[in-house]
């Protein structure tokens, strides 16, 4: 496994890492977790990633009860929550979801207590809140840095602008600031990495963990012939989901990937996550895995990274044509 610097830190991630979103609760029990962490953790993944809002907090609970039973080194993996949403879904009352100080500090308490852990490697701001001076913000994560409760602090699918502002907020008062944001990133989703970031990447620096490398599957092929029945796109609640990406204009450019990757002799998904790790802006690409046989796969991106010539990206390119057009300077 391969292992990158998280931006301008100390900390490794391996380039491939485990999540929860969607799956753990919602499509899988605590032995298929089980199962699946572990596969990752022989395979060299160290990074593991969650959040309070996902199944509404039982999806801590359930990673909290696997590492548990693991008893892994707490040396040897590095763990993450996000706040913002709450855990209480209709059920929020005010105070319960955003990034006040009371809802960070309460939030980052319940997520150590549902991960039966002492504390967080990373800790995420899962959306930015218009309504929170950003100078609240960063004092708060300061301050629970400051106290051992987390490690490093950073955010998720907030604007290269709002990353920027935290920066000369903790500039000013001589705070720690963001090392880390979780975008969306795919063959599908590049502007943030490839365009909005760069300016962020070449000076404070960023460390980045991708979140949906294959646009929540869509990317793999599964969704080629249709909506497989035990598939998220078939899951409730999730229409919005089918509705970004079960658009006839993708599905024409999946079905194109998947034939070069049938010619270079992988699949679709090893290619399509390959390709996003070959971007060396991506610390981390998030895998969501619900069997062991689509993990095992998913991991062999890998193996496919040294197929992905320059020549095979222009061809990749040729097939979805989203690469961002930057500015003329």
């Amino acid at each position: 496994m391969e292992y990158r610097y998280m931006g301008k830190t100390g900390l490794q991630l391996s380039v491939l890492s485990f999540g929860s979103w969607v799956s753990f609760h919602k499509q899988i029990d605590d032995s298929i977790a089980d199962t699946l962490m572990g596969i990752a953790y022989d395979h060299g993944v160290n990074f593991f990633d969650n959040a309070e809002v996902y199944a509404l907090g039982e999806s801590e609970k359930m990673m909290g009860r696997v590492l548990k039973n693991k008893n892994w080194e707490r040396s040897s993996y590095v763990l993450s929550s996000k706040v913002f949403w709450g855990w209480r879904g209709k059920g929020n009352r005010p105070n319960q979801h955003g990034l006040s100080r009371k809802h960070i500090v309460e939030a980052c308490h319940e997520a150590l207590e549902r991960l039966q852990t002492g504390y967080l490697d990373l800790y995420y701001c899962h959306r930015p809140d218009k309504k929170v001076p950003i100078e609240e913000v960063v004092w708060t994560m300061h301050h629970l840095i400051q106290q051992g409760k987390i490690l490093y602090w950073g955010t998720s699918e907030w604007s290269g602008v709002e990353i920027m502002e935290a920066h000369r907020v903790a500039q000013q008062y001589g705070l720690i600031g963001p090392v880390v944001e979780q975008p969306q990133y795919n063959l599908l989703e590049r502007n943030k990495i490839e365009n909005e970031f760069l300016t962020i990447f070449n000076t404070v620096g960023l460390g980045t963990t991708i979140w949906s490398p294959l646009a929540s599957g869509l990317l793999s092929g599964k969704y080629n012939e249709g909506i497989p029945e035990d598939s998220r796109f078939a899951l409730s609640g999730f229409d919005w989901l089918k509705d970004r990406w079960m658009q006839e204009s993708f599905l024409t450019k999946v079905k194109g990937l998947g034939a070069l990757a049938k010619e270079l002799g992988i699949s679709q998904a090893a290619m399509s996550i390959a390709w996003c790790i070959r971007n060396p802006h991506v610390t981390t690409a998030i895998l969501g895995a619900t069997k062991k046989e689509q993990l095992n796969e998913n991991l062999k991106a890998l193996d496919a990274l040294p197929l992905l010539t320059d020549e095979v990206m222009q061809q990749i390119e040729g097939i979805v044509k989203t690469k961002p057009v930057l500015p003329e300077y």
